[in-house]
């Protein structure tokens, strides 16, 4: 859990100062002050809208699955660094379940990305089973990735259905 709230100069400086911790807090996006995982999530649609919409589908899985090996490695070396499994500044996880939610908005209308940012942010707040029991029983850089993996395959679900049904 988010044990701590916010972060002290020194634990920013030593976060920013690697690789890890970088890409864990989302490019600085987690260090907002208040709301790190839709900042994160927003964060996240600037590649989307980029490049990753203009990509083939086995391009967009293929990043989605590099990016959450790298996320599990970059948010273990960071919750060592800061001492807490899953602080609030480590977003990288938001940006891997948020592009997960948008794969079925690679084809479809503009509306598509605004109900797909929402239904992530739905299920990662909400944290229904099976989401809530991987985010407490899951340590390390796998325990803060998995859980939005799973909001990110429920909101993708839930979009596809609305696409079919518009």
């Amino acid at each position: 859990m988010n044990e701590r709230k916010t972060l002290t100069a020194a634990q920013r400086r030593a976060l920013l100062a690697t690789p890890a911790g970088w890409l864990a807090c989302g490019f600085g996006s987690g260090l907002a002050p208040v709301a790190q995982g839709t900042f994160g999530s927003l964060a996240a649609l600037l590649p989307w809208l980029l490049w990753l919409r203009h990509a083939s589908v086995s391009i967009n899985l293929l990043v989605i699955v590099i990016g959450f090996a790298i996320g599990v490695w970059a948010c273990d070396v960071s919750g060592r660094i800061l001492g807490v499994d899953d602080h609030r500044s480590l977003v990288w996880d938001e940006f891997i379940g948020q592009w997960i939610a948008l794969l079925p908005a690679l084809l479809a209308p503009w509306w598509a990305l605004a109900a797909g940012f929402a239904l992530f942010r739905l299920f990662d707040v909400w944290k229904p089973w099976p989401i809530r029991w991987l985010d407490r029983h899951l340590k390390g850089g796998l325990g803060v990735m998995i859980d939005d993996v799973i909001a990110g395959v429920f909101a993708a679900v839930v979009l596809w259905l609305l696409l079919r049904v518009s």
